[in-house]
């Protein structure tokens, strides 16, 4: 069973493209930081390269932007790239089944939708500490 778990935040906005045969796919890096540090003090991070495809991929495209905090769960293969200095090189890559967005839209400057109750819905007395008093009439049960 080949299946990785992941919570980081995105290193920069996803980029989406359609295949040649009209497939959807989205690609990102989460860096993952390491519960150590280095020994100078600095944190240490992992960096994997996520690619969702399809519906994922255009609600990631839609709804992520770079900072917000994911969770992915997919299976992870590892590829070997030269990079430009000429020493052989490892990159990460996850091939994404599920992603859970867990920035709260406060946070990611989105405003929060204000939902307000029902008119033909009973009046209960005033909120204390949070709470809303019932009279027992009220109750479907």
């Amino acid at each position: 069973m080949n299946k990785l778990f992941i919570i980081g935040n995105l290193t920069r906005d996803p980029e989406l493209r359609t295949t040649s045969t009209g497939l959807t796919v989205c690609s990102f890096t989460v860096a993952v930081n390491r519960r150590r540090s280095s020994q100078d003090g600095q944190p240490e991070a992992d960096f994997f390269r996520v690619t969702a495809w399809r519906q994922l991929g255009e609600t990631c495209a839609k709804y992520l932007s770079k900072g917000r905090k994911v969770s992915v769960v997919g299976s992870v293969s590892v590829s070997t790239y030269t990079g430009n200095d000429g020493q052989t090189r490892a990159s990460l890559e996850v091939t994404a089944d599920d992603i859970e967005f867990l920035t709260p839209r406060t946070e990611a400057g989105e405003s929060v939708p204000q939902y307000s109750a029902p008119a033909a819905a009973p009046r209960a007395s005033a909120p204390q500490g949070g709470y809303v008093q019932v009279d027992e009439e009220e109750l479907p049960f």
